[in-house]
């Protein structure tokens, strides 16, 4: 699969970008740019109130931008990653695997299996630059 790599918006301490492993639209991780950082835990607490007001600003953006009415948000502290926090969307055709957090891994299995196709990595493309647009704005 094509690497996708849309950064959507870059702040002091933080990069917000598409998840490229990944190709579904708004589909959004917000990534420490300290890369020493492993949990929310690690942050001062001017870092805490920037990574508050920033996920507040894209979830807010995933809404006007791109129509999404219910998002999932994780902090996942076991990996060999620096600090990272996910934003995953819940798209219609998601339904199929149900509404709780259990079905997340097998959208993600179904997304990285079925969906690494040209038209739907355009698709993640447009949103994320409806994306930078509405925060640029913002």
């Amino acid at each position: 699969m094509e690497k996708i790599d849309e950064q959507i918006l870059l702040t002091e301490s933080f990069d917000v970008h598409q998840d490229w492993e990944t190709p579904i639209p708004g589909f959004y991780i917000v990534a420490s740019r300290d890369l020493s950082k492993k949990s929310v835990a690690d942050f001062t607490d001017a870092e805490s109130v920037e990574l508050a007001l920033l996920l507040k600003r894209v979830r807010k953006a995933m809404s006007e931008a791109l129509g999404i009415e219910v998002v999932y948000f994780f902090e996942n502290e076991d990996t060999e990653h620096s600090f990272h926090f996910w934003m995953f969307p819940r798209h219609a055709w998601m339904n199929q695997f149900g509404p709780k957090v259990q079905s997340i891994r097998p959208i993600i299995e179904f997304a990285r299996q079925t969906m690494a196709t040209q038209e739907t990595l355009a698709e993640v493309k447009e949103a994320a630059e409806k994306m930078r647009l509405v925060l640029k704005e913002g």
